[in-house]
């Protein structure tokens, strides 16, 4: 079996037809779905998308490779030192080393590692196909050069092709001509007036009135699917459009690439997958288009895989699983073995049986935009979610925050104080998970704390001075009050 996995950055599960979507965004996944088995619990260890592919693609939770964040020490991986071995732990231990010693040619049509500096994710990859644009590529500059190589290679071996495309980031650039699918579609019935009104007297980098960082750029111009400031129910829908559109766009090429398979006889010889790197928030927490926090949709993923005569991989999974515990799953049902450093483990036994397998809890991390960790369980007959916040990236956030996600989906409620037992009960997991991680790491180094200690989330970093100002400017000053009086330091720097 040769194994084709599309990574399309910043797709969002619920915003897909086959997770019970509104709108017709994905067609062509939602074949690939029909036929394959489609998983509701996926969660990112790390996120966003330096930390997120750092882990899949070595199979190590952040707080093990050192990779947390954007930038600072904390988005480089640990030294290895003097026992380093000749090509590093990333190529030895790595995904593509395991896919290569069981006989597959692995490739990536990807900037992402240009993108990000994070030259350790190319460890193990025969070929790299880089199409040049930092991440900027539509799915029309990504999709050709991946069915290019197709046709050069399809038949010729047993293969791992990676292809990543970006349509539905931001900024939403799908080009104009393609025009609006959902311009005569309603937005989700979540967005009420009184949560956008909410939402813009709020405040935080990517909020209505900040939609494209700390401030209110108008990127119009460039990119017209994404009107600012997000102040009334209009442009939120506009948002929410452009958004879509990058998941129709992407779709579209997915079909293209299911057609070449077909063409070439390849369909029922190739493991389709289809994922992402993390998820979007739009309007949840007040975050509009990025992925800031370590919330249900930053972090829990789409994952849907097509594998030919598996009957026990058809259907739903409602398991809890980490993201790299399905390249575990793929390794072992292969025939390979799973390295003894990953964290990722296998849940194919858990598949033969017809069950879900998975996880007691999950802990995720975020060091970009945010410090802060979560804790994902399921107790009393609901899901829930709690956000340890250690520095907060100027959002309107405590340090402890609840949701239950079964009867608040979109997290609108905290639920903290009516519900202590469960604070308890998820910070002792967190405690829990973060000692065996300390016994386990090569270092004694929690490089969230290394954020913390280097001034924060690297995309916050000096931005406070000039925030609060322009929450002074912008009838905020109450919340310039308050984050001043959180963030001393960070408001007044002093000068070496």
């Amino acid at each position: 079996m040769n194994i084709l996995y599309i990574d399309i950055d910043s797709l969002r599960r619920d915003h897909l037809g086959c997770y019970g979507y509104h709108r017709n965004t994905s067609p062509a996944i939602d074949s690939i779905a029909a036929e394959g088995i489609r998983f509701e619990n996926v969660y990112v260890s790390d996120v966003p998308c330096h930390p997120s592919r750092t882990a899949l693609w070595s199979g190590r939770f952040g707080m093990k490779t050192g990779v947390v964040g954007h930038g600072g020490t904390a988005c480089e991986p640990f030294h290895e030192g003097a026992d380093r071995i000749w090509a590093g732990t990333f190529y030895y231990h790595g995904w593509m080393k395991a896919l290569r010693d069981l006989g597959y040619h692995t490739a990536t049509v990807s900037s992402f590692g240009e993108r990000h500096g994070c030259w350790h994710w190319y460890a193990g990859f025969n070929e790299v196909i880089n199409p040049g644009k930092v991440g900027m590529e539509n799915a029309d500059e990504v999709v050709p050069k991946a069915i290019d190589w197709l046709r050069r290679n399809g038949s010729d071996k047993s293969w791992f092709l990676h292809v990543n495309v970006w349509d539905p980031h931001t900024p939403y650039r799908v080009p104009e001509a393609y025009g609006d699918p959902f311009a005569d579609e309603p937005g989700p019935q979540w967005l009420t007036e009184e949560v956008l009104a909410k939402g813009v007297a709020g405040y935080g980098p990517h909020s209505p009135l900040e939609p494209t960082g700390f401030t209110e750029d108008d990127q119009q111009s460039l990119y017209p699917r994404a009107p600012t400031p997000i102040d009334s129910m209009e442009k939120a829908k506009a948002w929410f459009d452009g958004y879509d559109t990058g998941i129709r766009y992407a779709d579209g090429y997915v079909d293209l690439l299911i057609e070449e398979l077909k063409r070439q006889g390849l369909f029922d010889k190739t493991i389709i997958v289809i994922g992402a790197d993390h998820g979007e928030n739009m309007g949840e927490l007040n975050v509009w288009a990025d992925h800031q926090t370590v919330d249900q949709f930053t972090c829990n993923v789409p994952l849907i895989i097509r594998w030919p005569g598996a009957n026990e991989m058809r259907g739903v999974n409602r398991g809890l699983h980490y993201h790299f515990d399905w390249p575990a799953t793929l390794i072992e049902r292969l025939g390979g073995k799973v390295p003894d450093i990953w964290d990722g483990r296998s849940f194919n036994a858990a598949l033969l049986d017809g069950n879900d397998g998975g996880r007691e809890y999950l802990i995720t991390s975020q060091g970009a935009w945010a410090a802060q960790r979560g804790v994902r369980f399921n107790r009393d007959g609901a899901d829930w979610l709690m956000l340890r916040t250690y520095h907060d990236g100027y959002k309107d956030f405590g340090p402890t925050t609840l949701f239950n996600l079964t009867d608040d989906p979109h997290e609108q409620e905290n639920v903290a104080g009516r519900h202590p037992e469960m604070v308890a009960h998820a910070s002792r997991l967190l405690e829990e998970w973060r000692g065996e991680m300390m016994k386990q790491s090569s270092t004694n180094i929690d490089p969230l704390m290394t954020v913390m200690r280097e001034g924060g989330p690297f995309h916050c970093r000096g931005e406070l001075p000039a925030y609060l100002k322009r929450l002074r400017a912008t009838g905020r000053a109450h919340h310039a009050d308050a984050l001043e009086k959180r963030h001393p330091r960070e408001a007044h720097p002093v000068r070496r």
